[in-house]
Parts: structure tokens; sequence; C-alpha cells
């Protein structure tokens, strides 16, 4: 069994090492970016400081200093947390976020595991996961600060979910297909009002959409203003408060990779993903294996861009008014959206 990536016919114990390699570079590569660029750097152009300077060219080399710190701590258990659950909680995720990038695609070959037809109700099912890991931690770490902030980021999950499938059905309508690679190809070889020079982009026509998912996307990640589960002036950062180490690091690293991950699949949802125009390219050669991924780099880092944006300008909401927003605000407008969507499909 071989696919041609690169213009290469690969045999299947090469294919599954490129896309092991491949898969960890989609997952590292955003994560590290997004600390770097957003973390230390627009951060404190945002708040009139230089930021980290000191470790490689104007702190580049700042993340690689922060992990080790956090190799060389002490990894501590307390006496009274439930150990395997404890350790456990930081693994699952990150797997999480390992498991949404495998049906994310990044070029005409480069979907990581396969291209199957229901890959976004995949991505959609397997970044719910991550609550479990989430309430574990504040669980079995026997601390109520901790079990506080699982608690919230549970509720805080399960309410944001909803809105953010239903943004995802607009596009699903409109593409025709829940195939990750069918919704590019469809917004590549798309056309607005018949003209085809810039394909359909869904951020057009599922603005609505978009607004929704990334807000949603927002409170799935716990940032500001959905940072409940973490208040470190109310909960001392919440379901991670006992963690220390390489399982502190573990959620650290989970945190800024699953801003990535949302980041892509919003880019494939809304901005075409790893494709540019039809009009422009032959979408169908092989160099794009190689222009795809960095197509879609640019695009998450735009969208990420957006997400630690809101981050660092908003304040908190309160509990109350977190969950207002999603079940009194974002259902009804993404139900709205889907009926608009529905009778639009079917009268053009």
């Amino acid at each position: 069994m071989s696919a041609p990536i690169f213009g290469i016919e690969l045999s299947y114990w090469q294919e599954t090492v490129l896309r092991s390699v491949g898969i960890l570079a989609a997952v590292l590569l955003p994560a590290g970016t997004f600390v770097y660029l957003f973390l230390f750097k627009m951060v404190s152009f945002m708040q009139s400081r230089l930021g980290p300077m000191e470790a490689g060219p104007f702190g580049s080399m700042q993340l690689l200093a922060e992990v080790g710190k956090f190799l060389q701590k002490e990894d501590i258990v307390p006496e009274r947390a439930d150990r395997k659950l404890f350790k456990l909680a930081p693994y699952l995720v990150v797997a999480t976020v390992l498991l949404v990038y495998l049906a994310v695609p990044f070029g005409p070959q480069m979907t990581f595991v396969t291209n199957f037809d229901g890959g976004i109700f995949y991505v959609l099912a397997v970044s719910s996961i991550s609550a479990l890991g989430v309430l574990l931690a504040g669980w079995a770490s026997a601390n109520k600060y901790s079990l506080i902030g699982g608690l919230r980021a549970a509720g805080q999950l399960i309410a944001y979910e909803l809105p953010m499938v239903l943004a995802v059905i607009g596009v699903v309508i409109q593409a025709g297909t829940l195939n990750m690679s069918g919704i590019v190809s469809a917004q590549a070889n798309g056309a607005i009002f018949g003209f085809d020079g810039l394909g359909n982009p869904y951020f057009f026509t599922q603005i609505i959409g978009f607004c929704i998912f990334m807000i949603a996307v927002q409170a799935e990640l716990g940032q500001t203003p959905f940072d409940m589960p973490i208040a470190e002036s109310e909960l001392v950062t919440g379901y991670i408060t006992e963690y220390s180490g390489l399982r502190f690091l573990l959620f650290f690293i989970g945190e800024f990779a699953s801003a990535g991950a949302f980041a892509a699949v919003a880019a494939t949802l809304f901005l075409g993903g790893w494709a540019v125009p039809a009009a422009w390219a032959d979408l169908d050669s092989a160099i794009f294996n190689l222009l795809g991924p960095i197509i879609m780099l640019t695009k998450m880092m735009i969208l990420g861009g957006l997400i630690f944006f809101v981050r660092f300008t908003f304040p908190r909401f309160r509990e109350d008014q977190l969950q207002k927003l999603a079940w009194t605000v974002l259902i009804p407008i993404s139900l709205a959206n889907i009926l608009a969507t529905t009778i639009l499909k079917v009268a053009f």
C-alpha cells in the first residue's frame, strides 16, 4: 500500500513514520510559535514592554529555557490524591490534541490518518474528550480549589460544545459534506456571485457561524474572558493547582497546542484550509504537499492572533454571565443561522 507524497511512492511503514513525525510537528510547532509570538511578544507589545530578551536573539530561546526549567522540577503528587488518575489527566488532555490533528488535511495527500467521510464529526467528538482530563485533574488532586475548577471547566465545556457544533452545521450544509478535504475543495472550487478569483471561503457566507465558532473556541480553551476554571484570583489556577514539573508542562503545552488545533479546524472550515482558490493553481499538484502546510500555518497564525488578542484584552465573565451567553444568545443565533443557510441552500 502506498500513496504519492511529494511525488514519491512510499511504502506503508514510510508513510507511518512520516505521519507520526508530521503530527508531532503539527502539534508542537504551532504551540511553540503561539507561546513565543503571542504570549511572550504580542502581549508585551500591548503592555508597552519588551518581553523576554536574554535567551537567544530577541528571546527566541526563552521557550526552551522554560521547558528545561519544568523538566528539572520535582514531580510532586499530593498525599491524599488518587495517584493513577492524577498522573493520567495531563496525558489525556494532550492526547486529545493529537486526536484532533489526525483528521485535519494539510495538503492533497497530507491528511495524517485517513480522508474519511465523517471527518468534522470525528473532530468535534474527540475535542470534547479533554473535559474528562480536566475533571480527572480536579477530582484526583484532593484539593477543593482544584475540584471547583474542574467542575467549572466541565460545565463550561458542555455549555459551549453545543454552539460550536451548531456553528459547524452551517458549513456542512453549504459544503454538502462532512469530509474535511471535501470542505476545503468546496471552498477552493467555489465562486462568489460567479467570480471564482477568491474561491468561496465560508468566512464570508458563514460569518455568523465563524463568530460563534471562535467564541466557543475561546471558551473551550478556557481563555479570558472564559477563564473561570483557572481563575487565579479565586481558585489559585484551579484544576492544575497541585501539578508541578513535567505534568504541569503537559497542561501548558496542551493549552497552546489546543489553540493551534482549533485554529487549524477553523482555518479548514472557514478560510479554505491548506488550499488557495482553484483559479490560481492546480491543487492536485504534489507541490501543495509542501506549500499546503505553510499556507495552513499562516492561516492558523492569523486566527491564533485573534484568540490571544481577545485573551489579553477583555475582562473575565462572571459564571452566570458565561452560562447566559451560551444558552440564551449563542445557541438561538446559531439555530437561526442554520435555518437561513438551509433556506438559501434550497433556494439557490
